[in-house]
């Protein structure tokens, strides 16, 4: 079994294009179920954004492939972003609000 800070020590590598998306900051968990729902991950932005929580990615649990040693491997096409950053970059998932 992992736990949740195993998780958050894991790097997270988009297999779509090979990039580091960076380390897990949250998790959304649906307590309902009892199931992780998506793993947040802070954009790589400039400094003054640090503290925000404006600028993240959501990664949902179904596109993680691999939880390895190391690194966690995802498939990401298209990075959803928070709500926040929905009306700079688009619309997000209804599953995800």
């Amino acid at each position: 079994m992992i736990s949740t800070q195993d998780i958050r020590d894991k790097e997270l590598i988009n297999i779509f294009d090979g990039k580091s998306l960076g380390y897990v900051s949250d998790i959304e968990i649906n307590l309902e179920k009892g199931r992780i729902e998506a793993l947040i991950v802070p954009a790589q932005s400039g400094f003054f954004s640090l503290f925000s929580r404006e600028n993240e990615y959501i990664i949902k649990w179904k596109d993680i492939k691999k939880i390895g040693e190391d690194v966690i491997l995802v498939e990401v096409k298209n990075i959803y972003y928070s709500e926040e950053e929905n009306e700079e970059y688009g619309e997000i998932d209804d599953d995800l609000k």
